[in-house]
């Protein structure tokens, strides 16, 4: 079968949904890296609480706690990179079988042929795929972001040293920012599955999860909390300024 022939199996409807995914997806995303200054996601209020730990940690000795958390980030990229191989593998798998799943769609009075069950199972291969290699990258990040933390010196009088330890802030945050992304890959593979149903159930999915996305990012508990401890952070650290005894000249 020709790519003429497959791409006229689609409805505009399909063509519409699809666009509709990839338009909201990447305008969420920019929306959640890039969102107003009075009102943060969560993206970049943890972004301002990862530089806060790197600069916490060069008066930290020993650092075991600094290396525990990394050697947890970098479990949670593996785990989700292993997690997105054997997703791609069970994909595959369903190419083999498309005809069952064609078969069954004809049942729910969904007419659609094999090529098209195939064509709408790779794009959530590829959503899949995606995932993987930005979980992939991001747990390589974060190994820099380990080496870095132990290239910061010990002794915070050292010139540098806050310098290099903000250096490796952002190379945490940018590790953080390709899991995420890999996150949001997840998601939307997801609700490309709904796809199989019809245009009207991928635009469905489309929306139930830009809602989700939104939600954990302005107007979840979770995010709520990391806001208040983000506000009272300069006063709590105008509060120690003020308490300490005023030096002598």
């Amino acid at each position: 079968m020709t790519l003429t022939s497959l791409l006229s199996q689609f409805t505009p409807a399909d063509a519409a949904a699809l666009a509709f995914l990839f338009i909201g997806w990447t305008a969420l995303v920019r929306y959640i890296e890039h969102p107003p200054k009075h009102n943060p996601s969560v993206t970049v209020l943890m972004a301002r609480i990862r530089r806060d730990w790197m600069k916490a940690m060069v008066t930290r000795s020993p650092r075991i706690v600094d290396s525990n958390v990394i050697d947890s980030l970098r479990q949670s990229t593996s785990f989700f990179a292993s997690t997105s191989m054997i997703a791609i593998g069970g994909g595959v798998a369903l190419l083999g079988d498309a005809e069952r799943l064609a078969g069954f769609a004809n049942d729910l009075t969904l007419e659609t042929s094999r090529s098209v069950i195939e064509a709408k199972l790779v794009l959530v291969i590829l959503l899949v795929a995606n995932a993987f290699l930005k979980f992939v990258w991001a747990n390589r990040v974060f190994g820099y972001c380990s080496i870095m933390i132990a290239s910061v010196p010990n002794d915070p009088d050292t010139p540098g040293a806050y310098r290099r330890a903000l250096q490796a802030a952002e190379i945490n945050i940018t590790a953080a920012r390709s899991f995420n992304r890999g996150l949001q890959s997840v998601y939307f593979a997801i609700a490309a599955l709904a796809w199989l149903a019809g245009a009207a159930a991928l635009v469905l999915a489309v929306v139930v999860t830009l809602a989700m996305m939104w939600r954990r990012e302005f107007a979840s508990a979770s995010r709520r909390a990391i806001w208040v401890a983000v506000r009272e952070a300069p006063r709590e650290k105008e509060e120690a300024g003020a308490a300490a005894p005023a030096p002598r000249l």
